[in-house]
């Protein structure tokens, strides 16, 4: 049997009015295209449902408790097509995305307030990964998009620059190196350094950059988060190195942040998603405030 939805709502707005001709109107059908319809479904389910006459209309008890049923099942449906249509205007979904630490500790609690105050019924799903975590989450479809360094050329990933980033010393309040006009890698490297994982993309750019500049820094303490360096930071247990954007800076309270004046070492960070795939529109909304609100100037 295959009853269509039309012939459903006939029957319901029947059963709902006791009358063909309040239903009709309803429905915006002449009364003889209903008729119609209330006999091809009697006909679908065997059954008649409705006693009439010339003068009334009355369901049969048969009819009334499939009403019911029927009654709950359109209910649901509707609910389902509205939140459908919420989803594809935009104004109903979940975000997942994938970032590093380092975005999902500074700009992006800002960058989700702010879109959110326009679009209240929009959810996120966040995975603060490193980097690398990032990118495999994105290529398997984990997550809508990720917010990573950029990529080596990878046919399947499309990445858009967001925010460039460059290495910035973090000191506790009050540390010596904070009165130094120009801070350079090689006077780091005589102090106690807090180092990232070397599984993390910031970790392969600070050594790299020390590299460069022939120096050999004592690692005091190696951790895998960011928040735990910033914190062993601001209780004076050594300093850090770290790529930080200049919109960045102040979201990072209780430390000393100074730009290094090295040759420059940078990382740009921008938006990761698989190539020719579609997003669904929540997601695709708040890549596009990111990119409104959030993008460095003259890109």
């Amino acid at each position: 049997m295959n009853t269509s939805s039309r012939l459903v709502r006939a029957f319901l707005a029947v059963a709902r009015h006791a009358s063909f001709t309040r239903a009709a109107r309803e429905l915006h059908v002449s009364q003889p295209a209903l008729t119609v319809q209330i006999r091809q479904f009697e006909s679908q389910v065997g059954l008649q449902l409705f006693d009439r006459n010339t003068r009334s209309v009355e369901i049969t008890r048969t009819g009334r408790e499939l009403a019911l049923k029927l009654e709950h099942l359109q209910e649901a449906f509707d609910a389902v097509i509205s939140e459908t249509r919420d989803v594809a205007q935009g104004r109903r979904g979940v975000v997942r995305l994938a970032c590093m630490q380092s975005f999902a500790s500074t700009v992006l609690p800002q960058a989700i307030a702010r879109f959110q105050a326009g679009n209240p019924r929009i959810a996120f799903s966040v995975k603060d990964v490193s980097g690398a975590r990032t990118l495999d989450m994105v290529r398997s479809g984990e997550v809508d998009f990720g917010v990573a360094d950029i990529p080596a050329v990878e046919p399947q990933l499309e990445f858009t620059a967001l925010l460039q980033a460059r290495l910035h010393a973090v000191l506790p309040v009050g540390h010596s190196l904070g009165k130094a006009r120009r801070l350079t890698l090689g006077m780091i490297a005589r102090h106690p350094l807090i180092m990232m994982d070397r599984e993390t993309s910031a970790r392969r750019l600070v050594d790299a950059a020390f590299a460069h500049a022939g120096c050999k820094p004592e690692c005091s303490c190696e951790v895998v988060a960011l928040a735990s360096a910033l914190a062993m930071v601001r209780f004076g247990q050594g300093v850090t190195v770290l790529p930080i954007s200049h919109r960045d800076v102040p979201m990072h309270q209780g430390v000393v942040i100074k730009p290094i004046h090295d040759y420059t070492f940078t990382r740009w960070i921008g938006i990761v998603r698989r190539a020719g795939r579609s997003l669904t529109p929540a997601s695709t909304a708040f890549i596009e405030s990111l990119l409104m609100d959030w993008r460095d100037e003259g890109m």
